[in-house]
């Protein structure tokens, strides 16, 4: 059976000691029941998977000794999904626990001349992301990005394969058909509900970002944001 897996905002190496916030001490002691002496697992989201001791079983201010530390290097391919802010906050919320399982690098929402809701909480979007992370068994965080302009990322990216998936009828291949030889870093732009405007896709096309379908259904944002992820993580 798999340890308790936990995250913490910083890890310095050197430390043989760590105290533990008051969240994850209570959680640790009053939920779980755990005492002295057993072990649990640490993630700072950085990389490292470190092992530890309880050494005080204080329900505010829980301290355990590092056993062991690993550092978990980054996949050779970085991938990241511009995708545009919904509506619907609880399904974007969702696209941001899928993506994360899946093992994206980088979320960039996007604000563009259709996006309808241009709040975003980030503090309670990152906890979405730390509890799916840990949920998964992973080290690593997704880098999660303030809401940008459609056109300051699409002036800004420089990944070496750049992609565009839309509705109008432009011409368009099949996102798998383009992943045989995968580069090291891929970006993917998803629209709004009411897909990207005609002027914001040649914009993309003037910055040499690839028009792409993601199947042969016409799919809500959060949904093909998933399958990009799942395409361009996995295939």
């Amino acid at each position: 059976m798999s340890l308790p897996f936990f995250y913490i905002e910083q890890f310095d190496p050197a430390q043989p000691v760590i105290e533990l916030n008051e969240d994850t001490s209570r959680h640790i002691v009053q939920v779980l029941r755990m005492k002295q002496g057993e072990k649990l697992n640490l993630t700072d989201g950085k990389g490292y998977l470190i092992t530890t001791q309880i050494e005080d079983d204080h329900k505010k201010h829980c301290r355990v000794k590092v056993i062991e530390k690993k550092f978990i290097a980054q996949d050779d391919r970085s991938v990241s999904i511009g995708i545009s802010l919904i509506k619907n906050s609880s399904r974007f919320e969702w696209f941001l626990e899928k993506a994360t399982e899946i093992g994206i690098n980088e979320i960039i929402p996007l604000l563009c001349e259709r996006t309808e809701k241009q709040k975003f909480r980030s503090d309670r979007m990152k906890n979405i992301l730390v509890s799916a992370m840990l949920q998964s068994q992973q080290c690593r965080l997704p880098e999660l990005h303030e809401p940008v302009l459609f056109k300051t990322i699409v002036d800004n990216s420089t990944q070496q394969q750049k992609f565009i998936a839309h509705c109008l009828e432009n011409e368009r291949q099949n996102l798998q058909d383009l992943l045989v030889n995968p580069a090291n870093s891929q970006i993917i732009l998803i629209g709004p509900e009411g897909d990207f405007t005609k002027e914001e896709v040649d914009l993309g096309l003037q910055h040499q970002f690839v028009p792409v379908l993601l199947g042969g259904t016409r799919l809500r944002t959060e949904t093909a944001g998933i399958v990009a992820a799942t395409l361009l993580k996995h295939f």
